[in-house]
């Protein structure tokens, strides 16, 4: 099979769904099948030189919509040269040059991965009002006829799916198949990892610490987590709480600085620490060496470093928000509440009330969660027969 991937940039900086598409394409090359890639980044851009796949970079969209004048047709002259096309994202003007293109009786079927994008938070007028308008709108005119036409949407999570029905009308996709993400094996531990975190955070190397990993972006409730961390610094005099790590892209971003300001303000001195995107030894240093990760999002579809904190056998602290919580709270590995400050405040207060038994239980079911929810390989196999 000859697999197509329209997405709007493959720029990692922007979030996981560029990274679901690395994460597959291995898996999908070594069955025997080959991966290539549309999207709208400059072709000289960085973050395309490492890949082994081919990618067919036609420039930067302008504006909100992503919009490039090469892309419709370029999908017309090139699609009938592929089996199967996925969608990666809604929203955004790929979307309407693909439908737009997939309409002439040469070209393959094409799937859509919503990534979440239909997720009713989305629509929330008190989150997003223009874009909750504007997507309503966008809905009425085209968006529900790129969902229509495809030949079905391909979710993450059964959690994804039912929320995905609930915002929109009329919604009447052909197909609705749950195949996961899936993501790799992590590099076995060694020591360099550690030292290479280190050299980020080098006060931590006696300390205990609870990781955040993501961008620092309203949606991902890091504001939640600086106030409820501040509250539990006060009542528990820091005695027994783990340090806090901020990881991540974001700290030059209006809502970047403020957080951090907040931080400044309200926390114990030198207990929250700021090392930025992490990437490479010192991401998986900061992973496997946390007591455990913590992601209080308001929405989050599948949360990629919450997967990859369960790989290297650390447990998470998440809201119930995040669509993967089900599966990970009933397999011992999370614990989970409201996105709220005292909801977050009680997932930090919770880990650190555990007994030393119910800790090593819950790190104990870390791994085996992964291998039975999130393997890549399974994640692929349901993918090729989804779509072959």
């Amino acid at each position: 099979m000859k697999l197509l991937h329209v997405i709007g940039s493959m720029d990692p900086h922007l979030g996981g769904v560029c990274q679901t598409v690395r994460n597959f394409a291995p898996e999908f090359i070594q069955r025997g099948n080959s991966v290539e890639v549309v999207c709208l980044d400059d072709p000289n851009s960085e973050h395309l030189a490492a890949d082994n796949f081919r990618i067919h970079a036609l420039g930067r969209g302008r504006g909100s919509w992503n919009y490039h004048p090469s892309l419709y047709p370029w999908l017309t002259e090139h699609l009938p040269n592929y089996d199967a096309v996925i969608l990666n994202g809604l929203w955004q003007s790929q979307g309407h040059a693909l439908w737009r293109a997939a309409r002439r009786p040469s070209s393959p079927p094409y799937y859509i991965f919503p990534h979440g994008m239909l997720d009713p938070w989305f629509q929330k007028i008190s989150v997003r009002p223009a874009k909750a308008l504007r997507n309503w709108i966008f809905w009425k005119i085209v968006e529900h006829c790129i969902v229509h036409e495809s030949a079905g949407l391909l979710f993450t999570c059964e959690e994804e799916r039912r929320l995905a029905r609930l915002p929109f009308r009329p919604y009447a996709p052909k197909r609705e198949e749950v195949v996961g993400l899936g993501l790799p094996e992590p590099p076995e531990y060694h020591p360099r990892m550690k030292a290479a975190f280190l050299e980020k955070c080098p006060a931590l190397a006696d300390r205990k610490y609870f990781l955040f990993v993501g961008r620092l972006h309203p949606k991902k409730g890091v504001d939640l987590l600086v106030k409820a961390y501040a509250t539990l610094c006060r009542t528990l005099q820091n005695k027994t709480l783990p340090d806090l790590v901020i990881a991540g892209p974001g700290g030059e971003t209006t809502f970047g600085k403020m957080v951090q300001k907040l931080a400044s303000e309200i926390c114990a001195p030198n207990r929250v620490w700021w090392p930025g995107m992490l990437t490479g030894d010192a991401k998986w240093g900061a992973l496997y060496n946390c007591e455990a990760s913590i992601l209080p999002s308001h929405q989050e579809n599948y949360g990629v470093a919450v997967v990859e904190t369960l790989a290297c056998g650390r447990p998470v602290l998440i809201s119930n928000q995040v669509n993967i919580w089900r599966e990970i709270e009933a397999s011992g590995a999370a614990l989970v509440r409201a996105d709220s400050v005292p909801g977050t405040t009680q997932l930090l207060d919770a880990w650190v009330g555990l007994s030393a038994e119910a800790n090593s239980k819950m790190v104990a079911q870390a791994r085996p969660c992964f291998q039975r929810h999130f393997s890549l390989e399974n994640a692929t196999r349901r993918l090729i027969s989804a779509i072959a």
